[in-house]
C-alpha cells in the first residue's frame, strides 16, 4: 500500500509533465500502480488531495529551502541569499512545476490562495534578508520583489531560462544591490 508521499510526488509529477487537469483519481492511481480505493483511504476525494498536494508543493519548493539557508545561524544574510540562490538553481531541477502550478491558480481560487501565500511568505524571506544586510526597508521591498519577479519570468519565458542563466542574472541583480547597499550604507563590499 502507498503512503501519502506516494500519491503527493506522483500528483506533482502529473503537475509538472501534464498539467491540472490531467490530476485525476485515475491518473494517479495509475501512476503508482494502486487502486482508487487506496487512494481514498488516504485523502477522502479529490478535495482533500488537492489540499494536501499544496501544501507538499510548499514543504517541498518554499518552506525545505528556508529551513535550509536558516539552518546556519552563523551565516550572514549575503550569504543566506547566495545559498537560496544554490538551492533555486540547483542543477537538474526543473521549474515547470511551478509554471504548472501558476496556470493551476488562474483556475482555481484555492490554489490562487495557496500560490499567494507561497509568494508572500518566499518575498518576504527575501526582503527579511536584504533588510538585514543594507538595514533599508525602500531597498529590502525592491530586492524581495525583482529577484521574486526574476524567478517567475525567468520560467514563463519561451524557452524557460536555463538554470545557469538564471543562476548568472541572480549574481548580477545581487552584485548591483550588494554595491547599492554597501554604499548606503558604509561598507564595503
Amino acid at each position: 500500500m502507498a503512503d501519502n508521499q506516494q500519491w503527493l510526488d506522483a500528483g506533482l509529477a502529473i503537475l509538472e509533465k501534464q498539467g491540472a487537469k490531467a490530476l485525476t483519481i485515475e491518473r494517479l492511481a495509475e501512476q503508482i500502480g494502486l487502486s482508487k480505493g487506496s487512494f481514498y483511504h488516504h485523502f477522502g476525494g479529490m478535495p482533500g488531495y488537492k489540499t494536501a498536494l499544496l501544501a507538499h508543493f510548499e514543504a517541498t519548493y518554499t518552506t525545505q529551502y528556508i529551513d535550509a539557508v536558516e539552518r546556519d545561524l552563523t551565516a550572514d544574510a549575503i550569504t543566506k541569499l547566495r545559498a537560496l540562490i544554490d538551492l533555486v538553481c540547483e542543477e537538474g531541477e526543473d521549474q515547470s512545476i511551478e509554471v504548472g502550478l501558476r496556470a493551476w491558480a488562474l483556475q482555481d481560487p484555492e490554489v490562487y490562495r495557496a500560490q499567494e501565500r507561497i509568494d508572500r511568505l518566499r518575498g518576504d524571506h527575501v526582503r527579511g534578508l536584504w533588510l538585514e544586510f543594507s538595514g533599508d526597508e525602500a531597498q529590502a521591498d525592491l530586492i524581495g520583489r525583482l529577484l521574486q519577479v526574476l524567478l517567475i519570468g525567468a520560467e514563463q519565458v519561451l524557452p524557460p531560462v536555463p538554470q545557469g542563466e538564471l543562476r548568472r542574472l541572480y549574481e548580477f541583480v545581487l552584485g548591483l544591490a550588494y554595491d547599492e547597499g554597501a554604499a548606503d550604507t558604509g561598507t564595503t563590499g
